[in-house]
């Protein structure tokens, strides 16, 4: 392939997510920051590409495409990797669970993370609260597929969906800051600890931790990003 995609990325945003799928396909790719230090995801040129003012913007040949989900969807069947193809017998599994992950396990994230959007700021903690028992619900059900061991969802073939999985558990073991993230334990989803400990030995995460500074360890034993350029905030 000779086009190359144009990724408009945050560091530890969930433009990480293509970052990963697109390095593991091995496509070629050039980045964008948006600098969320200097608030450049709510600038026009940006809100051109993403009327939402979120992160990531993926640039195509068919134009930009936001929602996390969505590039990626687009990235597999366009390219044939990293998920059942249309026909396979497997889609209709790995779809109601890549959609599980956006549409419920990211969403009830971003209240955790955002919980003074959704909520007067006095009471974010209290939604924090709440939002926790069914966070731990999310991941008991993903758990469960892993121990199934789907061609889709596994430790030694990686779909976009493990390493989507794999950057939300991430999230959960940091953010927000200062926040308390004892209710988040790996050793309780021993069979995604296994997929997390097998990406973080592959050649696109380690392409990933040079470009955004995440540490050895990004998905087990997340640290803070430490990105050359721009703010992981």
């Amino acid at each position: 392939m000779d086009t190359r995609y144009r990724l408009h990325y945050a560091p530890d945003n969930a433009s990480l997510v293509i970052r990963l799928v697109l390095e593991e396909m091995r496509l070629p790719y050039d980045t964008v920051l948006v600098d969320r230090a200097r608030n450049q995801q709510a600038s026009s040129a940006y809100l051109a590409l993403n009327p939402n003012g979120l992160i990531p913007v993926l640039e195509t040949p068919q134009g930009p495409v936001f929602e996390t989900a969505a590039i990626l969807l687009w990235l597999t069947d366009t390219h044939k990797q990293m998920a059942p193809v249309p026909d396979s017998p497997d889609r209709a599994a790995f779809l109601k669970w890549l959609f599980f992950a956006s549409n419920t396990l990211h969403a009830d994230m971003r209240i955790l993370f955002y919980a003074d959007k959704y909520i007067d700021a006095v009471q974010a903690e209290t939604l924090r609260e709440g939002i926790r028992p069914r966070l731990r619900h999310h991941l008991k059900l993903l758990e469960s597929v892993a121990a199934d061991a789907p061609q889709w969802f596994r430790a030694d073939a990686p779909s976009a969906l493990t390493y989507y999985i794999a950057c939300m558990m991430r999230w959960m073991a940091l953010y927000p800051t200062g926040s308390d993230h004892s209710w988040y334990q790996l050793a309780d989803t021993p069979h995604l600890q296994n997929i997390l400990m097998n990406l973080e030995t592959r050649p696109a995460t380690g392409a990933a931790i040079a470009a955004e500074g995440l540490g050895v360890t990004p998905f087990t034993s997340p640290t803070y990003a430490n990105p050359p350029e721009g703010s992981a905030i």
